[in-house]
């Protein structure tokens, strides 16, 4: 059969007809220098700061530093895979990470990767990790508390959806226990959690994280971990991350709480970038812009208007001293930005009083409006007695005459710091510690010996669960405490009295 030469030239004209040639540009760059986790890149001249850069290894870079010649750009993962001439291609978009009701219960690394081998994270949807905080026009006041269930913190220094507390205090001092019990007090509140940790070691996140899981806690919580052994980079993007993820939620009408563990190391890791980016160092070698890093961060917390959702991220931010040092430079930057701080002292701690806050230094900003009616009729005078107590019991070794007054305060505070103690991972629902504040604040523990008053505290609480069930749940539903409602707890503290208790 012969080839029919016509039918192949118009074939061929048909195909030339309809060609269409394409063509695009791409701009590459090249790596001209690497090491420590920071690459100097020549080229890409439509770069701009902030932007995901992709080198030819797969590993992804964010341009920190743009200067006439060259991009500083921080390496977020390990630097082994890059060399000096690999190409380098911007993607034309910020960094971004993963986010979603996927992301409950579950361990990532500061790109949003799974590190709990539980497979990949299950959802679509992306947000940016650097974005401005919402303005003033679409937030509203700090009205609703955000309970610890610790009794130290919900009366001294109370904290409210959409507040920014920080805590403060030398290592060793419980700042991550107060924290820890803060999101497993979370577990019938509807506020879903994120923990950072940011430059700890791999097994302290990993004891953390089992914590949780024991106390059924990990359920609603996220935890993004950029440890000890990982880059500065990583260190330092990981708590926009957590906030990026946080800030989905709040938008759509959630409330969340996340913590920083801790921006002292976060600091330190920026400061680490900036060195090796020689920009010119300032005060304890810290970058200039240290304290608009921290700003930045922390502004995103925020309560919003009904208008906007009415969500709300509350944010923990933990700073850790030297000596007890709360004047350094990170800490007062962060202690200027933040609604209040919880202080905790060394001393305190060495001597038994668990958590170890210290109700002079330690203030909350929002102060009774987040507390619930209950509480703030009962706690008014605690934090001066308690005051009052400490500036007394300093006195008191001198040894000089006591009158029965100051006898009567000392007494009195030796029961406040007693009841205010707590076991770590015990927290307290908000009506135990209004029934147990309520017997403290009206002198019903006067008679009680200071060394069994822990255990009327046990049995008390036990007895009106047991024989006052009605009472308990009325101030757990109604959150407030009537006349007639003190004289039901008043007569119920006279039968516990005579009937159940005996001084051991």
């Amino acid at each position: 059969m012969g080839v029919n030469l016509a039918d192949i030239s118009r074939e061929i004209k048909e195909q030339i007809s309809i060609f269409t040639a394409k063509s695009s540009v791409v701009e590459a760059g090249t790596v001209i220098g690497v090491g420590d986790g920071i690459a100097r890149i020549q080229g890409l001249h439509s770069a701009k700061s902030g932007e995901l850069l992709t080198l030819a290894s797969g590993v992804r870079a964010i341009a920190l530093n743009l200067e006439a010649d060259s991009i500083g750009a921080a390496i977020m993962g390990s630097d082994a895979q890059v060399k000096e001439g690999d190409i380098v291609y911007g993607t034309g978009r910020p960094a971004e990470v993963p986010v979603g009701d996927a992301m409950l219960g579950r361990i990532v690394n500061a790109i949003g990767q799974a590190i709990d081998n539980k497979g990949i994270i299950d959802t679509d949807k992306t947000r940016q990790i650097m974005r401005t905080a919402p303005g003033v026009i679409t937030r509203k006041e700090v009205s609703v508390p955000l309970q610890t269930g610790i009794k130290a913190i919900d009366v001294l220094v109370p904290i409210g959806r959409g507040q920014r507390e920080l805590i403060i205090g030398d290592r060793q001092t419980g700042k991550t226990a107060i924290c820890i019990d803060t999101i497993i007090n979370q577990k019938d509140e509807n506020v879903l959690c994120i923990y950072v940790a940011i430059g700890q070691k791999a097994s302290t996140v990993a004891r953390i994280a089992e914590t949780l899981q024991n106390a059924n806690a990990l359920q609603y919580t996220t935890i993004v971990a950029a440890t000890a052994s990982e880059s500065v980079s990583l260190q330092y993007i990981a708590p926009y991350v957590g906030c990026a993820i946080a800030e989905e939620w709040m938008e759509a009408g959630k409330d969340v709480l996340i913590i920083y563990d801790d921006l002292s190391k976060h600091a330190v890791a920026y400061r680490t970038i900036s060195l090796l980016l020689r920009r010119p160092p300032g005060r304890e070698a810290y970058p200039g812009d240290i304290f608009y890093v921290h700003s930045q961060l922390l502004e995103r917390a925020a309560c919003m208007s009904d208008e906007y959702g009415g969500g709300s991220i509350t944010a923990l931010p933990v700073i850790e001293t030297l000596e007890g040092d709360i004047s350094a430079y990170i800490s007062t930057n962060v202690i200027s930005i933040t609604d209040g701080q919880i202080y905790l002292e060394t001393e305190l701690f060495n001597d038994g009083v668990r958590p170890a806050i210290n109700p002079g230094f330690s203030v909350s900003r929002v102060g009774g409006a987040a507390q619930v009616s209950a509480m703030r009729r009962i706690s008014g005078p605690l934090r001066i007695e308690l005051a009052q107590y400490r500036e007394l019991a300093s006195f008191v070794q001198f040894g000089s005459d006591l009158s029965a007054d100051t006898l009567e305060r000392l007494n009195k505070g030796e029961r406040i710091v007693e009841i205010l103690k707590q076991a770590q991972f015990r927290p307290m629902t908000i009506e135990k510690q209004v029934l147990i504040l309520y017997v403290l604040t009206k002198d019903h523990l006067m008679d009680i010996p200071l060394n069994v008053v822990r255990r009327f505290e046990r049995e008390f609480l036990r007895f009106m669960d047991n024989n006052h069930g009605d009472i308990v749940k009325e101030i757990r539903e109604s959150n407030d405490m009537t006349d007639q409602m003190e004289e039901r707890i008043e007569a119920a503290i006279d039968e516990f009295k005579r009937l159940h208790w005996k001084n051991d």
